[in-house]
């Protein structure tokens, strides 16, 4: 049996362990403080606290933490580590090219897993998406099996989505926000807009499942693109 280890308690941490936990696939925490690692496996009846000194016993090390951390994480937390021959590295992210850290540590197996969309619709509804370079060992695959799907693409790819995604989607807040605010409406309309009104619409085109109202606005639009 694979033992996994998770490093990482943070918006992806918690949405990776609400879909391990619901398949019941145990999973050992790590966190500097123990204070901090004992606060967030009480939540998940699959964790447990896992200390520095048992990372020797880990198949799969799962970093899901910020660009900027993962390689001070392998040079000082798993230094203690003698040989990485038997454990694969699972590089989460998104901002840090796998490759960069195979340049730093040529004796790792590492890999890289990138999640394509935001932690909480993970966290809420699962069917995530997945980026990897290379083809998973089957340990690996059946550990994300729970948490969507994984497709084999260039991490740039990923980056250069949600840059586009979030770019827009920046855009088009600005231009709400802006456009009810020039015409008074209250802050509470203005909220309600772009908490809940234009994410639905958006999810509802991507699903095909817009309404009546829906589809005479896209009718509307099209109408004055060809005008134009």
């Amino acid at each position: 049996m694979r033992r996994v280890g998770l490093a990482g308690i943070g918006k992806l941490g918690k949405a990776l362990m609400v879909h391990w936990n619901n398949n019941n696939i145990p999973i050992g925490v790590y966190h500097p403080s123990e204070t901090k690692t004992e606060e967030f496996v009480k939540n998940y009846q699959n964790g447990y606290s896992l200390s520095q000194s048992k990372f020797s016993e880990i198949d799969v090390f799962i970093l899901a933490l910020p660009a900027k951390e993962i390689i001070p994480f392998i040079t000082t937390e798993l230094a203690e580590i003698h040989s990485f021959s038997s454990i694969i590295i699972v590089n989460m992210a998104t901002a840090l090219n796998t490759q960069e850290i195979k340049d730093n540590f040529p004796s790792i197996n590492v890999i890289g897993i990138k999640y394509m969309g935001q932690w909480r619709d993970l966290l809420e509804n699962g069917n995530g998406l997945f980026i990897s370079e290379v083809f998973l060992p089957k340990q690996i695959e059946e550990l994300f099996l729970p948490l969507g799907k994984v497709i084999m693409d260039h991490e740039d790819h990923l980056i250069q989505v949600n840059k586009l995604a979030t770019s827009y989607a920046l855009k088009t807040a600005i231009a709400i926000e802006n456009e009810l605010t020039k015409k008074q409406f209250s802050k509470e309309y203005i909220k309600r807009a772009l908490t809940s009104l234009a994410p639905e619409v958006i999810r509802s085109y991507s699903n095909g499942t817009l309404g009546h109202f829906a589809k005479e606005i896209i009718k509307e639009i099209q109408s004055e693109t060809e005008e134009e």
